[in-house]
C-alpha cells in the first residue's frame, strides 16, 4: 500500500473511531454508566470480537494491516496525555497526615486483592495454563496478576462519586483518598514487576534499575526546579508553557520505554513532578486543554487495545475463569474496603459503599493490562478476560450502590471523619 492510500485509510479510520468511541460514551452516559465504559466497548467491539463476524473485506477496509502502526502511534500519544494529566492531579500530600480510615482502608484495599490474585494465581495455574499462561509462572507473572486485581481507576472513581451526590461525604472521600494511596502503591509494583520481567530493552536489570534511579532524581529535582522557573517566569504566555510540557511529558514517556518499560511511567512521573500554583493548586488552564486533546485521542488507545481482545473465542474455561475472576476481583475489593471501614467505626452503609466504589476498575486496569500483554506477561486469552473483568466490575458499581442505599445505617464514630481530599478527574472519564 502507497503512503498516500494508508494516509487515506488512517483518515476514514479515525473518523469511524472517534464516531463510534463517543457514540457509545453517549449511550453509556444515558444508561446511568460512565463515559469511559461506552467508549471502551466501542473500542473493544471494532476489534476481532466484532470485525470477525463481518466479512474480510469489511475490516481490511477500516483497519488495513498498513495503518496498524500508525493507530498504535496515535494511542501512545493519548495514553501519554491522559497520564501525564492523572500524573499532574495526583495529590501526593494523600501520602501525608491522612485520617486513620484512609489509610485502613487503602492497605486493605491493596493488600487483600493481592494476597487473593496471588493465590489464584499458584492455586488455579492448571487452569490458567489452558489459556496461554507459561508452564513454570514466573514471580513478575504471579505479581502481575495480583496488581490486576488490586487496582482501582481513580479517574472513573472521581465521576462516579460526583455523578451520585458523594462527593464531599464520607464515604466519596475516604474512598477517593484510599484510591489515590492505592495507585501510588499499584504504580510502584507494577513497575518492579515490569523491570524484572525484562520489556526487551537488551539492558541487564542492575544497568536498568541504576538508570531508572538516576532518571527519577534528575526528574524529581534538576527538571523540577526548572519547571518551575519556566511556569513562573514573566512573560511567558501559555502557548508556549503548555508546548514545554507535553514536550517534557514525551521524553519523559521516552526515557522510561528506552528502558524497557512502558510509557505510562515517565508521563506518571513527569506529571507528578510538574509543579502546580504557588497555592498548591491545579492550573486549571494547563488541565483544561491536555484533557480536551487527552479525551479526543483516547478511543485510539481502545481501539487499539481492543485488537487484542477476542470474545467470540473464549471457551468454556475462559467463561470459567472470566466469571471467577469477576466474583474474586469484587469480593475481595469490596469486601476488605467495607470491613476496613467498619473496622474503623464507620456505619455499616458507608462502609459497603466504601468498598464498592473501590471497586471500579475502567481506564486504569486497561493500562495496566496492556503494559503486560506487552510486556508479555498476559497470553491474548488471559488480557480478554482481564478486560472483561475490568467492565463488569465498572458496570457492577452503580447497581451495587443502589443497593447500598438500602443497607441499615448504624451510629458512626464522628473522630473517624476523614478530612478534605484534593482528587480530580481528566475530563468526564
Amino acid at each position: 500500500m502507497s503512503p498516500d492510500l494508508a494516509v487515506t485509510h488512517l483518515v476514514g479510520a479515525s473518523a469511524v473511531i472517534l464516531l463510534v468511541a463517543h457514540a457509545g460514551g453517549w449511550v453509556s452516559r444515558r444508561l446511568g454508566q460512565p463515559t469511559i465504559v461506552g467508549q471502551l466497548i466501542a473500542g473493544i467491539a471494532l476489534g476481532p470480537s466484532l470485525m470477525s463476524q463481518l466479512p474480510h473485506a469489511v475490516g481490511d477496509t477500516l483497519f488495513p494491516p498498513a495503518i496498524a502502526p500508525m493507530l498504535t502511534g496515535l494511542s501512545q500519544v493519548s495514553l501519554v496525555l491522559f497520564l501525564y494529566v492523572v500524573g499532574y492531579e495526583l495529590d501526593v500530600s494523600l501520602l501525608r497526615g491522612r485520617s486513620r480510615a484512609t489509610l485502613t482502608v487503602a492497605a486493605a484495599a491493596f493488600a487483600v486483592p493481592m494476597v487473593v490474585g496471588a493465590g489464584a494465581a499458584l492455586l488455579f495455574h492448571g487452569t490458567l495454563e489452558k489459556l496461554g499462561a507459561p508452564r513454570d509462572m514466573s514471580v513478575s507473572s504471579v505479581l502481575f496478576l495480583a496488581v490486576a486485581l488490586s487496582i482501582t481507576a481513580v479517574p472513573v472513581l472521581v465521576v462516579v462519586v460526583r455523578e451520585n451526590g458523594l462527593a464531599g461525604t464520607v464515604p466519596g472521600v475516604v474512598a477517593v483518598s484510599a484510591a489515590g494511596l492505592i495507585d501510588v502503591v499499584g504504580w510502584a509494583v507494577l513497575l518492579g514487576t515490569l523491570m524484572q520481567g525484562g520489556g526487551g530493552s537488551g539492558m541487564s536489570l542492575p544497568v536498568r534499575l541504576l538508570l531508572l534511579l538516576v532518571f527519577v532524581v534528575v526528574m524529581i529535582w534538576p527538571a523540577r526546579l526548572l519547571l518551575r522557573r519556566l511556569m513562573r517566569f514573566p512573560g511567558v504566555s501559555s502557548q508556549p508553557r503548555l508546548a514545554v510540557l507535553i514536550g517534557f511529558a514525551f521524553t519523559a514517556a521516552w526515557a522510561t520505554s528506552a528502558l524497557g518499560l512502558h510509557v505510562i511511567f515517565g508521563a506518571l512521573l513527569a506529571g507528578v513532578v510538574t509543579p502546580r500554583e504557588p497555592d498548591g493548586t491545579l492550573d486549571p488552564e494547563l488541565v483544561r486543554s491536555l484533557d480536551g486533546v487527552g479525551s479526543l485521542l483516547l478511543p485510539f488507545f481502545f481501539v487499539v487495545s481492543g485488537r487484542s481482545v477476542a470474545v467470540g473465542a473464549l471457551d468454556g474455561t475462559a467463561v470459567a475463569v472470566l466469571v471467577g475472576v469477576t466474583l474474586l476481583a469484587v469480593v475481595a475489593k469490596v469486601g476488605s474496603g467495607a470491613m476496613a471501614a467498619r473496622a474503623c467505626r464507620l456505619d455499616n452503609r458507608t462502609s459497603l459503599t466504601i468498598g464498592v466504589l473501590l471497586s471500579t476498575r475502567g481506564l486504569t486496569e486497561l493500562i495496566a493490562l496492556n503494559a503486560g500483554l506487552q510486556a508479555g506477561l498476559l497470553s491474548g486469552p488471559l488480557y480478554t478476560v482481564f478486560v472483561m473483568m475490568a467492565i463488569a466490575t465498572t458496570l457492577l458499581t452503580q447497581p451495587l450502590l443502589v443497593l447500598c442505599r438500602r443497607v441499615r445505617a448504624t451510629d458512626t464514630d464522628p473522630q473517624t471523619s476523614p478530612g478534605p481530599v484534593s482528587a480530580a478527574a481528566p475530563g468526564d472519564q
